[in-house]
């Protein structure tokens, strides 16, 4: 009978898999980093510790930038938080991190940015959205934008990029309360049905709401699209 592969690590073999690529590596070392919370490996009930490989790319990450970029702990810890966050950490001490965005032909994607987990501090929405900090308060004063927990998502340097790529036209944020109008409306729309289908016994109910929701989410963009076009070709 096949042996199943664990799926952790212990800190003897963490360090078996790194010395070889950094000479001064010690157990030791591995738990001071710990202590000073750059990883964090889950316990056994006994309280040995497991790591991931997640938690050895990571511990990888801080070796790398104290032997090729001197940097100090903070700053790599504040580089570990921008990566946990969906960001690039930035090149230069103090400055902000910029979202992690996927690409299609070169060109950032909005949606893919909207789909990532990303969490951005204020500045670093302000940074990336290319705003002043009085345009993303009259954003939220509209409620086109909204901060959620401690951090801004995806979603809102799409919206905020979008409002900006809109405003070159002349239509002020003032003028865009009737999209997030008729987005409430379809949200509702959306959760009538996928309500119904969360409130379902099994396991499976989450996953089969969620799919339906992405699915609805998607039809309505095109239908508001479509229904928008028609409009337009109604006026000429």
């Amino acid at each position: 009978m096949a042996v199943p592969v664990r799926a952790y690590l212990s800190i003897g073999e963490v360090l078996s898999k790194l010395r070889s690529e950094f000479s001064d590596i010690t157990i030791s070392k591995i738990r001071f980093l710990e202590s000073e919370g750059l990883i964090e490996p889950q316990r056994t009930p006994s309280g040995y510790r497991k790591f991931t490989n997640s938690d050895l790319e990571r511990l990888r990450f801080v070796l790398l930038a104290q032997r090729d970029q001197y940097l100090p702990l903070r700053v790599i810890k504040d580089n570990l938080d921008a990566l946990d966050r969906g960001l690039v950490p930035s090149l230069t001490v103090g400055g902000i991190a910029t979202p992690r965005l996927a690409t299609s032909d070169g060109v950032p994607s909005d949606i893919a940015a909207a789909e990532q987990d990303l969490r951005l501090t204020r500045n670093e929405l302000i940074s990336a959205a290319q705003i002043s900090d009085e345009q993303l308060t009259e954003y939220e004063s509209y409620g086109l934008i909204s901060i959620r927990g401690r951090h801004y998502d995806g979603d809102a340097l799409a919206i905020a990029k979008n409002i900006v790529a809109i405003s070159e036209f002349g239509i002020r944020a003032r003028h865009l309360r009737v999209f997030k109008t008729a987005a409430d409306r379809e949200v509702g729309l959306v959760e009538q049905v996928t309500t119904s289908i969360r409130s379902q016994k099994g396991s499976e109910s989450k996953a089969k709401a969620d799919e339906v929701e992405k699915e609805l989410a998607s039809l309505s963009i095109k239908l508001h699209a479509s229904l928008v076009r028609a409009g337009l070709h109604r006026s000429k």
